[in-house]
């Protein structure tokens, strides 16, 4: 059986349909209808606000049928049908959104007195409906004004209805059956009907309040801050309170924005962005907003506590992006707002950031976020802060309390050729710091260190290729300009210069290298080399005097040859004139040493290796000192960004698609715990391997921008023999360095995990990793221009050297082991296979086979231990023939041994022996000095003299040999 309160339900729903038809023909209808399209912007405003009322009110009309259907099918089949499967039951959350909308409709109406300027506007009209009117409203007053009765009549009936819904579901909930999920339906519905009763008895408080704000300000400030949505939720004149340092006339609170009145200035703030900070005392709170900090003062603190109630709630509001439901609980203690956010601003205030647009994140009033603290999913949903200025910049990374600071781009326009200067950097406070890769819109690239802006500590500064005028500097800076030890590479002049700078000119010690193969050495000052100085031909010739500014010879001076005559006296230029010298020529002088001539080294005395590169050292020492901090890894060593200039004014560049795998702090964790776990000889070995082939451990980009500088100074223009020696000392420096830094880092782990710290190496120790160990391992690296100096430098000797083995491989093998002296019984005659009409005296390239193919593989390897192993290995091919031939064992004298040697390496033909030689000589590891390896190189070095100087006895012996002469 049906329930009364079933019944008197759907008598309800009846009766609230009829009247919302009602309303809607004898009201809304004809609001619209005599409503012209107004030519004032309030008019149309009106008439928006009433036709969205219109459509809520048809909404609320459908959703009234539904329900009525469904109460209409309860009582029909009850028997079978549930009280769950009522509309007002199973779907309360979306009638009660239903009746949201249409009150919220009806309340932006009130606030900007819609249906009286309707009703004023057809006066006429709506007196003649006045009966009609009346009759909808039998309890309002025949003097309430035509606009009242408008008002009464769409508020009135809704209220009343859902009084009665409350009461109603109330009711029933007391009879519903024991049903628990009946019973629950019908408790949470009566619960949000009553919500949605309280809610319409304050939103209409607020919109009459709002409505009163309005008529009692002036009309221009009523202009700038009215709106139809905004609500007025507390007002300084009700609840006082002063606002410093501003010294606000009144305050106001709406829903939506938090307004100061001081004069004739309207003062504004976001909700979204302001942050609430209780005050020390009882009576002062603070508001975070991004350009002021408002201090909220009261005289009781009940005031206070009111304002700073209000205000957080409505910050939570403004966030949430609704109103609340109730719009304020009776409960004081209100939900705390979150301190980050992500938001959008424009500055206003004076200063760099005036008419700049920043979006993404905040705190406490401040633009603050770090793309690095984010989760996966957040950092694809949400990029970081974006600065836009009018101008054009645009700046694109993390944040710290209202300052660019980590990794960020900006663009910067330049000219009206929509160029861009582009920097890519770190940033610390607002200002560059640490790493960075600038492109310019002159298409020039600066990648290296700044501070506080300025390029400064290491960097490379390139022009475009195609420049007129193409140069490039690699070195050290300090306050933007180029200071210290740098290279200079002039392409358009065919010079480099290698040395000391100051205040963006060349001054200090230095060397200037020309394409011609000219090499001058001496001090400069103002980019002009002055004083005494050293200059030194393509053909060794060394000149050492005074020169002008612009590089000739003038005053005294020596002049060196080759073939070690000398010139010394007075030597002076003029234009078109040649050089001219008064002095004494001396050519009764001994002829010097012609390799001692060809290996004049410049630059090493000059300016100590040790001090070179120090801006790069210097970065890698502070960030080991400071116990490797992930998030500075890469500020201090660089770091890998999407290098494709056609991005840069794209959105994808401005997000800056780094490749990052993974947080820079985890990483540097596991790179120190690695070093831990591979501390022994041959694990560590394989340990350094790894990091200094991974551009991602601080070793292998250490490893990367020294192959930088190297290749910045010794390639190209820089390949020079005389630079030689400098570049050799400089790479044996680096490996030290390198050393250097392994055990920093290793120090920094083991104090991570609260071990002892390693005591310090001795000298000794030292130079035995850094030969034995670190140095194999990098010279790969450096190889390729470091031996091509060492080519240069022997090129005359190495010539000699592939003549002489030109001339030896005309003879067959007995031949050329009987010119070489070899004793007889030592000849392998009996490992040669002769074939038809062959004779043994024109095998060729038999006779210890597997020596010779064992020396060839001297130039597989750039490691100089391999390589001496490869020497100690063809010794051994040597000896093992030997001792076949004998039949015993048997150990080679020298005697014996060298004339051996040299038909090996004759017979291997290997190409630049004398700079192979020379190469392991310089690079090998100390260790061996003294040992079978340092005999065998000596005795390789011998062989090497000697086939130099067979071109005599060579041809001697030819013209007493016969090759038809059987052996």
């Amino acid at each position: 059986m049906c329930s009364l309160e079933e019944e008197a339900l759907l008598r309800l729903e009846e009766v609230f349909s009829a009247t919302l038809a009602r309303v809607n023909s004898l009201v809304l209808l004809p609001l619209l209808e005599t409503t012209p399209e107004p030519s004032d912007p309030q008019g149309r405003e009106c008439l928006r606000l009433l036709q969205r009322l219109h459509r809520s009110s048809q909404r609320l009309w459908e959703v009234t049928e539904e329900s009525l259907h469904s109460l209409r099918e309860r009582l029909c089949h009850q028997d079978t049908v549930g009280l769950e499967s009522l509309l007002l039951l199973q779907h309360a959350e979306r009638i009660v959104q239903v009746h949201v909308e249409y009150i919220e409709s009806y309340t932006s109406c009130v606030v900007v007195q819609a249906f009286q300027k309707a009703a004023k506007k057809r006066r006429e009209f709506w007196r003649g409906q006045r009966k009609a009117l009346w009759q909808l409203l039998p309890g309002v007053s025949s003097e309430a004004s035509v606009g009242t009765a408008l008002a009464q009549a769409l508020r009135e009936p809704l209220a009343h209805h859902v009084q009665q819904y409350v009461l109603l579901l109330l009711s029933l909930g007391d009879t519903a059956a024991e049903l628990h999920r009946t019973r629950e339906l019908v408790v949470h519905a009566a619960t949000l009907f009553g919500n949605l009763q309280s809610f319409l008895r304050q939103a209409l408080d607020q919109a009459l309040a709002t409505q009163a704000l309005w008529h009692s300000l002036s009309s221009r400030l009523r202009d700038v801050l009215c709106t139809p949505a905004r609500r007025l939720l507390q007002d300084s004149q009700d609840v006082p309170v002063t606002v410093a340092p501003l010294r606000a006339e009144r305050v106001l609170l709406f829903d939506d924005a938090l307004v100061l009145l001081q004069g004739h200035s309207v003062h504004t703030f976001d909700l979204k962005l302001v942050w609430v900070d209780p005050g020390q005392d009882g009576c002062t709170f603070h508001l975070l907003t991004p350009e002021e900090e408002l201090s909220f003062c009261s005289k009781a603190p009940q005031d206070r506590v009111v304002w700073q109630w209000k205000v957080t709630q409505a910050v939570c509001q403004a966030l949430r992006g609704k109103k609340d439901f109730p719009v304020l609980e009776a409960d004081l203690e209100p939900s705390e707002p979150p301190t980050c956010r992500c938001m959008a601003y424009t500055f206003r205030a004076e200063g760099r950031l005036c008419q700049a647009t920043y979006e993404g994140e905040w705190c406490r009033g401040r633009p603050h976020g770090s793309w690095e603290s984010r989760g996966p999913e957040s950092r694809r949903a949400l990029p970081r802060g974006t600065l836009k200025w009018p101008d054009g910049r645009n700046h694109v990374g993390n944040f710290c309390q209202g300052l660019e600071h980590g990794f960020g781009i900006r663009l910067v326009p330049q000219g009206p050729e929509d160029r861009f200067d582009c920097y890519k950097c770190h940033w610390r406070e607002g200002r560059m710091c640490g790493y960075g890769i600038c492109e310019y819109g002159t298409d020039e690239v600066y990648k290296g260190y700044f501070q506080a802006g300025l390029r400064h500590g290491f960097g490379v500064l390139a022009s475009a290729p195609r420049a007129p005028q193409p140069c490039k500097y690699t070195g050290h800076w300090e306050r933007g300009q180029r200071s210290g030890y740098g290279v200079e590479e002039d392409s358009a002049r065919g010079e480099r210069y290698i040395g000391m700078w100051q205040a963006d000119q060349r001054h200090g010690p230095g060397v200037m290298v020309t394409q011609a193969g000219v090499c001058y050495q001496g001090t400069f000052q103002a980019d002009k080399m002055v004083g005494p100085g050293i200059l030194l031909s393509e053909d060794d010739s060394l000149y050492e005097g005074t020169f002008t500014r612009d590089l000739t010879l003038v005053g005294k001076g020596k002049v060196t040859f080759p073939n070690g005559f000398t010139l010394e006296g007075s030597f002076s230029s003029g234009a078109g004139k040649g050089l001219h010298t008064q002095g004494v020529l001396d050519t009764a002088a001994f002829p010097p040493d012609p390799s001692s001539t060809r290996k004049r080294q410049l630059g090493v005395g000059a300016f100590p290796v040790e001090s070179h590169w120090q801006g790069v050292y210097g970065p890698f020492r502070d960030f080991v000192s400071a116990g490797c901090p992930g998030d500075e890894q890469e500020a201090l060593l660089g770091f890998h960004v999407q290098n494709s200039r056609e991005l840069r004014k794209s959105q994808e560049y401005l997000c800056c698609e780094r490749t990052q795998p993974e947080p820079c702090a985890d990483r540097m964790e596991g790179i120190l715990d690695e070093l831990l776990l591979h501390r022994e000889p041959r694990a560590l070995r394989e340990c350094l391997r790894k990091a200094l082939s991974n551009s991602l451990h601080p070793l292998g980009k250490l490893l990367r921008m020294l192959m930088l500088t190297f290749q910045a100074t010794y390639a190209g223009i820089g390949a020079n023999k005389h630079l030689q020696a400098l570049a050799q000392e400089e790479v044996k420096q680096h490996a030290r360095e390198l050393w250097a830094a392994y055990r920093g880092l290793l120090q920094v782990a083991l104090q991570r995990k609260g071990q002892a710290p390693e005591e310090d190496e001795d000298t000794e120790t030292r130079d035995l990793q850094v030969h034995g160990l670190v140095l194999p391992l990098m010279l790969p690296s450096f190889y390729s221009e470091l031996f091509t100096l060492y080519l240069l430098l022997h090129e005359m000797e190495d010539s000699l050297y592939s003549q002489g083995i030109a001339n030896l491989s005309l003879f067959p093998d007995t031949k050329l082991l009987e010119f070489l002296d070899v004793q007889k019984h030592l000849w392998p005659l009996k490992d040669l296979t002769l074939t038809t009409n062959q004779r043994l005296s024109l095998v060729r390239n038999k006779c210890f086979l597997s020596a010779t193919e064992c020396l060839q593989k001297i130039i597989t390897t750039v490691d100089p231990r391999e390589k001496l192993e490869v020497l100690e290995r063809t010794y051994g091919e040597i000896e093992a023939t030997v001792s076949r031939v004998l039949g015993r064992e048997h150990k080679l004298p020298m005697d014996d041994l060298l004339p051996l040697l040299i038909y090996v390496v004759s017979r291997a033909r290997i190409q630049h022996l004398g700079a192979e030689i020379h190469l392991i000589r310089d690079m090998m590891d100390p260790i061996h000095t003294g040992g079978l390896c340092d005999f065998l190189l000596t005795a390789l070095e011998s062989c090497y003299e000697h086939i130099q100087k067979e071109d005599m006895r060579l041809h001697r012996f030819a013209g007493r040999w016969d090759p038809r002469e059987p052996w």
